[in-house]
């Protein structure tokens, strides 16, 4: 769709203003009474706003998925207001409680967002998760129309390592809906980028199989190059550093006349073409960059390759088109009144009256109209996530470990719960076989976007068998937990994006969990809904050392907004856990999990099951609501209360201090961060359930407690303010050290030695 060029250089004008606009309210013109900063961007939407204003009212389509770099916000905001999704009472709310935020938010904002950014990277590779998950749901359950996945990155975000993790992922060269535009701006926060980058750039993403197209000049430059003097001109401005071109910018034509030239080769030639140019030529000129052209974003948007992923690398100006226009420090700088008042008279536009959307009837309201109604997207078609059972039916015996039950689980439902089971997609960073996904994997194979051969498929030995299609429930990102992590939360999207419900399960080593914090989190405050498992976990890696023994991820769970923590002792536990949190996703009211499992084997018998369908009912209820009691005594004289592989220890802590007239309960913890809620709203302080203490932490059984665990002893520290009691605190606050299971439990204090020297000090 092309449109009359006046008609839009004037809404690419009014989308400056308004963005300009937006922030000089929050900063200028709401009372602040705090006197903290608001803050805002106007120099970092200016640089984007040619080629928002292009891509929205030329090219996008009503299937295409846009997300916005972080500081362009505004841009964002004023676009959807001049298309009528935005209600003007909103343009005077950015950053102020509950208005626009500060970056593009899909769960916050009140105007359609398509991706959540803000995290510097996340936001940017967030469309390449998008492209597979949409694929996903194509393959497996309904078409969900066809579109492009756009990413609009400033140059400053390509720093971030994350970008580039999931640049060089082998699946996404073939991806073709996806298209970045680097808003090539060559500034950072503090400084002007010295190099020119964009060389680099092209080369880094054409390694990784992107069509690169470089908008780099816009027509009159482009026409100047074509006089005599003009390659020297293109050489000249070519060359120059950033910071000495981003100077240019700050000059009057006299100055210009007298720097552009340079004393290089060619000096003479391109003063003779500037001489020819009067001055509003010249000024107009030095500033006309391929990223402020529309033509030549025209041109770019009509090479776009749909068969790979492709980088359009457009040169813009940091604040272009504002008095701080090319102003090293311009990042955060606000105009003063008097230049905002300054640039409503140029615009013609009344700084008073900001707001003015375009009549009807004038050609720019009319393309306006036009866009709104191509870019109306049809009803999202809402599914419910099919059933999940309570439970399997099963009573381990034996020994096993959390670990393998996660496996075995996903097995049974693929028999017990087939349809619960076709929802479910596994995640790995290239450790399928080390976490006992190879039975779930070699069941329901690999999803690739085309079937490929497996040439292992009749080798007798090979147990695993890596079986790739569209119709595959298993996806794997290679060794990067943050490609894995943003996978999940574009996974757990489906479900608001296209009515298709997924249960999103990404298995990582527990050690790696923080790696992948921030981008899971991201996607949490996205509105995806996953359940990350870390295993195996903690300092009962034991032989592996201190590299591989996760601390402080039982944290996690207690801390994650949007999140339930489960560390459970037992495989029932494990399978009650993995199904409440299944039942959790896709859903409006839904939510994430967090599961921290082991791969110590543990004499399932402990667990002490009843055999009473009420009682073994009761006992789920427990566990997923986060504590059951394992053990009760008629007078207890402490309370013994373990999480997770130390489970063990606490039972033979509390045989020991049996056999010396102590008698003790013994509670096993299965969530730190829901018995944490419980408390909290027994105090006002939150609206979540808080039955489980009583049941579990009766006020006639309060006696002192010690509590013991794989990680960092304040996870469950919290305990002893149920009733005021003493305590002893007993987990790991070291790192590791590299040993047989019962030398690194010693070295940690949270051997049954230890356990049992807490409970006495607590006794005598």
């Amino acid at each position: 769709m092309n449109s009359q060029p006046d008609t839009l250089r004037i809404i690419e004008e009014r989308v400056l203003w308004l963005s300009t606009a937006i922030i000089h309210h929050a900063n200028r013109v709401r009372p602040n009474t705090s006197g903290l900063k608001v803050g805002g961007h106007q120099a970092s939407c200016a640089s984007m706003v040619s080629i928002m204003t292009s891509l929205w009212f030329e090219h996008l389509r009503a299937g295409d998925r846009v997300s916005v770099k972080p500081h362009a916000s505004p841009v964002l905001h004023a676009i959807n207001y001049l298309l009528g999704e935005l209600d003007e009472r909103y343009l005077t709310t950015l950053r102020d409680y509950g208005g626009l935020q500060s970056y593009p938010s899909r769960t916050k904002d009140p105007d359609p967002v398509d991706y959540s950014t803000g995290s510097v990277g996340i936001g940017a590779t967030a469309p390449i998760w998008g492209a597979i998950a949409r694929r996903y749901v194509d393959a497996k359950f309904r078409s969900t129309g066809a579109g492009r996945q756009y990413s609009l990155v400033g140059d400053a975000e390509l720093d971030e390592g994350a970008v580039w993790e999931a640049i060089l992922d082998p699946t996404v060269r073939d991806l073709g809906e996806i298209v970045w535009i680097v808003d090539l701006n060559r500034q950072s926060l503090d400084r002007v980028v010295p190099q020119i980058a964009a060389g680099r750039l092209e080369s880094m993403f054409g390694a990784a199989g992107w069509q690169v197209l470089t908008v780099k000049f816009g027509a009159l430059l482009e026409d100047l190059f074509t006089r005599a003097g003009g390659e020297a001109l293109r050489e000249r401005i070519s060359s120059m550093p950033n910071p000495e071109y981003q100077r240019l910018l700050r000059c009057g034509a006299d100055e210009l006349r007298t720097r552009l030239p340079g004393d290089g080769p060619g000096a003479d030639e391109i003063a003779g073409l500037i001489a020819e140019l009067d001055d509003a030529t010249l000024t107009r000129a030095i500033r006309n960059l391929g990223g402020h052209d529309q033509e030549a974003l025209r041109q770019a948007f009509a090479q776009i390759d749909d068969d790979r992923p492709t980088v359009i690398i457009a040169y813009t100006i940091k604040g272009h088109g504002l008095p701080t226009e090319g102003h090293p420090q311009n990042h955060s700088s606000l105009l003063t009144v008097e230049q905002f008042d300054a640039l409503a008279d140029e615009m013609g536009t009344d700084a008073e009256h900001p707001w003015a959307r375009f009549a009807d009837d004038t050609a720019a309201g009319r393309l306006c109209t036009a866009t709104a109604q191509r870019l109306t997207r049809a009803a999202v078609e809402m599914h419910t996530p099919p059933p999940v059972p309570d439970d399997l039916g099963r009573t381990p015996s034996g020994t096993s470990t959390t670990q393998a039950a996660l496996g075995r689980a996903l097995l049974a439902l693929t028999r017990d719960a087939p349809a619960a089971a076709e929802r479910i997609v596994t995640i790995s960073p290239d450790v399928s076989s080390t976490t006992n996904l190879a039975g779930w994997l070699n069941k329901v194979e690999v999803w690739s976007s085309t079937e490929r051969r497996n040439w292992f498929d009749d080798d007798s030995e090979t147990i695993m068998h890596w079986r790739e299609k569209p119709t595959g429930q298993h996806m794997e990102l290679g060794i990067a937990e943050t490609n894995l992590v943003g996978l999940m939360g574009e996974l757990g999207a489906t479900w608001s994006r296209w009515g298709e419900p997924l249960f999103p399960i990404g298995v990582m080593y527990d050690p790696f969990v923080e790696r992948a914090l921030e981008p899971w989190s991201y996607g949490i405050y996205a509105g995806g809904q996953s359940i990350l498992v870390g295993t195996p976990s903690g300092v009962t890696l034991a032989a592996e050392g201190g590299a591989h023994q996760s601390i402080t991820t039982p944290s996690i769970g207690l801390e994650q907004p949007g999140c339930v923590g489960y560390e459970p002792a037992f495989v029932l536990d494990t399978e009650w856990t993995m199904l409440a949190a299944m039942r959790r996703l896709g859903r409006e009211d839904g939510g994430s999990a967090y599961l921290r499992l082991s791969t110590r084997p543990v004499d399932q018998n402990l667990a002490r099951v009843p055999d009473d369908p009420a009682a073994r009912e009761r006992r789920r209820r427990q566990v997923i609501a986060g504590a059951y009691a394992l053990r009760r005594t008629d007078s207890p004289v402490v309370t013994l209360v373990g999480m997770g592989a130390l489970m063990t220890e606490t039972i033979e802590a509390a045989d020991r201090l049996a056999e010396q007239g102590i008698p003790s309960d013994v509670i096993c913890v299965t969530s730190a961060g829901l018995l944490f809620e419980a408390i909290q709203a027994r105090r006002g302080l939150d609206d979540a359930p808080s039955w489980i203490l009583d049941q579990v932490f009766p006020t006639d059984r309060a006696t002192p407690m010690v509590t013991v665990l794989d990680g960092h002893p304040h996870t469950l520290s919290f305990l002893t303010g149920i009733h005021g009691v003493r305590g002893a605190a007993l987990g790991v606050s070291r790192f590791g050290q590299a040993g047989s299971l019962a030398d690194v439990y010693r070295h940690h204090g949270i051997d049954t030695d230890s356990i049992v020297r807490a409970a006495l000090d607590l006794t005598d």
